[in-house]
């Protein structure tokens, strides 16, 4: 569930939306979304100081809290 939506939200903010990939990996018992945009979109992925990546985090998080899961969201170059 939350990986699609993160991935849906990654594609409102960038430029070339076929290049969101998300990729779900389970790690130390929590969930690890690593969300994979183009080059030119990253900026716009983590925005200014980084307040898109920590709200997209957040997002990420209390998504799957209904799940009892930990997610973490990692923002790859």
């Amino acid at each position: 569930m939350s990986a699609e939506f993160v991935a849906y939200l990654a594609r409102q903010l960038v430029d070339e939306p076929d290049a969101v990939r998300v990729e779900e990996a389970e790690e130390d018992g929590a969930i690890v979304l690593r969300l994979h945009v183009a080059p030119a979109d990253l900026g716009k992925v983590i925005g200014r100081r980084g307040r898109l990546a920590r709200s997209l985090r957040t997002v990420a998080r209390a998504s799957a809290a209904r799940a009892d899961r930990r997610v973490l969201l990692e923002i790859v170059e």
